[in-house]
Parts: structure tokens; C-alpha cells; sequence
């Protein structure tokens, strides 16, 4: 399948799909997600069996520290509850084997250099409990505080080395820059020296926050600063600088698949240093990123993002406690993945980012 090439751009666009074989669409119907990967109506061909446990690695989970929770309600903030509990049920509900905690938004991007050294090691040090408290069940995402070079350093080291965290959480932006922007590049060189995980998490973009009084700003621009920040790291030459880091991007890479034209129009139009930044060009790295499935597992969202990128960059993801599994589970059963690309997707794309997991089910 092709897009139609009606101008040059869209057929250099075309040009990037045609080494991705088509999904096979058989043997799964609508809501079968809570059966698991391996459920089979009668008649239908699977090349898995049923999971006798479970199996799922949810890439996006929230956890709160209680130190964290005190602080945003210092600042007059409220937040999501949350529990290990809660966490647990849902879990076990939702054939999930093990999820990553990645502290809820807006992590560090709030505070003062000393309260987010503290408030990160401190939000470290707890989801490390909680790891160690439930064998298995659970792995973990640091926080760092971006914007404070010298404090990253510290707790890249102290995550890594101490805590035997599976990588780090982000927010897409932090006192309005991106994540590509150069002041952040001393932290990109490390988190790159560490061949590290970077799961990505949309905030509020301080452009935005009251566009449409009567629709929250998550509803958008949440999606939209995904897209924002993928592009900062693209367009800015990070992505190629850093090429070891091994990034993760919420909601199905938010409404990037919808602009992957405009960009390589951009791309077509750059002269100069500019090109240089991206030596292999931009589709490239927007292959080598991985997207998760929370919130973008409809027909609109994995339709556009499966043009773009293989099978093997899709991740599970939840969004827990805001979204439940069950509503992924159905998404992506309804869109009749075959019970090998739900594995895949589930669990198995998972385990090659992160086989210390494999111990853990």
C-alpha cells in the first residue's frame, strides 16, 4: 500500500514506506485484548500460544512519591492518586507481568536547583523500594533534573550504578526548551556514553496553556509537544550527535506521523549546517525511535505510525492511573494484529530493550 504521490514530497514520502511489508490482519476481532496475546476464536490461525500468566511490559506507568506529592501540594498543585496497590490490581486485571514507573507530570521540571536534587533522589530512591519490595512486578524510569547539568551528572551515576534503574524519564520540555536544545547537550553526551533508555513524557508547553478555556490543555497540546520535542532532537542534531540513546515517546509519537511531510519538505529545503546536523536524514532517526501505545491504539493513530516505522519500535504502554489496560488491550485487539505481533508489541520488543526484565516473568 502506497501513498498517492500527487506532488514531490508526497512521493518522497512514499519512497520511506516501501521496505515495510503490510501488518497481516487475521485472526483477531474486536475487544479480544483481555484474553491475552494468544486468545483464538475458533477457525483463526495463531503462531503463539496462550499466555498461562502474565505477560504484558507496560512501558508507561505513573507512580507518586510521597515526598513529590507533599511538594506539588506545597506548590498548591493537586494530582492523580496513586498507590502500589492500585498499580498491582490493575496489573494483574490487565495480564501486565511488569510495569516501568516514571514519576508522574511534571516531574522535575518544577523548583529550584537544590529541591529538584533532592525531590529526584529522593522519587528515585522510593520507586527503587518499590522494585525491590515486589519482585518482578515492577521496574523503574529515574528522574533527574534536566536543567541543572551537574545534578543530572550525579544522578545518571547514582540511578545506573546504585539503583540498577532500566533508564530515565523526561519531560518534552523544561522552562521552554526542548530536549534537543544545545545547554542540554553535556547531559545527552553522558545519558549517550550509558547506551541509555529515555522514555519521553508530554508536559504542558508554556506556548499553549490557555489556547481553549474550555478544553484542558492535555487534550492537544500534550500530543503536539511530543511532536515538538521529537523535532528539537531531529532538527537540532542530537538524535545523530547521540545516537546510542535508545528513546521511547508517549501516545504513539503524539501528531508526528500526521507532520512526517511538512518535515521532509524541511529537510528538502536545508542548506548548509543545517543538513549536517542530520547526515542520515530525518527519516532515519524517526525510525530508530520506539512509541508506545497509551492513548494512540486506534485504528487513525497505529495506521499512521505503523507506515512510518516497523513493528519492532512499538511498545505497551498504559498510561496508568489515567488509563487502564484494558482499554489498550481492546485497541490493539481490535485492529487485528496477529497473536506473533501482539507478542511482539506486548511484550517481546520490550525485552530487547530491556532483558534484565526477562527475570522477572
Amino acid at each position: 500500500m502506497s501513498v498517492p504521490a500527487i506532488d514531490p514530497v508526497a512521493a518522497a514520502f512514499d519512497q520511506h514506506f516501501k521496505s515495510f511489508p503490510a501488518l497481516s490482519r487475521r485472526g483477531f476481532l474486536a475487544g479480544l485484548g483481555a484474553l491475552g496475546a494468544g486468545a483464538c476464536l475458533p477457525g483463526c490461525t495463531t503462531t503463539a500460544a496462550v499466555p498461562a500468566r502474565p505477560h504484558r511490559i507496560d512501558v508507561h506507568h505513573h507512580f507518586v512519591a510521597p515526598t513529590y506529592s507533599a511538594a506539588l501540594k506545597a506548590q498548591g498543585q493537586g494530582h492523580i492518586g496513586w498507590s502500589v496497590q492500585k498499580s498491582l490490581e490493575d496489573m494483574d486485571k490487565s495480564g501486565i507481568a511488569t510495569s516501568l514507573l516514571s514519576l508522574i507530570q511534571p516531574a522535575m521540571a518544577i523548583g529550584n536547583v537544590a529541591t529538584n536534587r533532592r525531590l529526584s533522589r529522593e522519587a528515585n530512591e522510593y520507586a527503587a523500594k518499590v522494585v525491590r519490595d515486589h519482585p518482578g512486578r515492577f521496574g523503574s524510569y529515574a528522574a533527574i533534573p534536566y536543567t541543572d547539568t551537574e545534578g543530572c551528572l550525579k544522578e545518571i551515576e547514582f540511578a545506573l550504578d546504585t539503583l540498577k534503574a532500566e533508564g530515565f524519564c523526561l519531560m518534552t520540555s523544561y522552562s521552554g526548551k526542548y530536549l534537543g536544545d544545545p545547554v542540554f547537550f553535556p547531559v545527552l553526551e553522558e545519558l549517550n556514553r550509558r547506551n541509555a533508555i529515555v522514555y519521553v513524557h508530554p508536559l504542558s508547553p508554556q506556548c499553549c496553556g490557555a489556547i481553549l478555556p474550555d478544553l484542558p490543555v492535555a487534550t492537544i497540546e500534550y500530543a503536539v509537544d511530543s511532536t515538538r520535542t521529537m523535532a528539537s532532537l531531529v532538527f537540532g542534531g542530537a538524535a545523530a550527535k547521540y545516537p546510542n540513546i535508545r528513546w521511547i515517546f508517549s501516545h504513539s509519537g503524539g501528531t508526528t506521523p500526521f507532520l512526517l511531510s511538512r518535515f521532509i519538505r524541511q529537510e528538502q529545503d536545508m542548506k548548509g549546517e543545517a543538513v549536517k546536523r542530520m547526515p542520515n536524514g530525518v527519516m532515519y532517526e524517526y525510525k530508530k525511535f520506539y512509541y508506545e501505545t497509551a492513548q494512540g491504539n486506534h485504528a487513525g493513530a497505529l495506521d499512521a505510525l505503523l507506515r512510518i516505522i516497523p513493528l519492532s519500535q512499538v511498545l505497551y504502554g498504559t498510561d496508568f492511573p489515567y488509563r487502564d489496560g484494558a482499554e489498550v488491550n481492546a485497541g490493539l485487539a481490535a485492529y487485528r494484529f496477529s497473536a506473533a505481533e501482539l507478542m511482539t508489541i506486548d511484550r517481546d520488543n520490550a525485552l530487547r530493550l530491556m532483558p534484565r526484565l526477562k527475570n522477572n516473568s
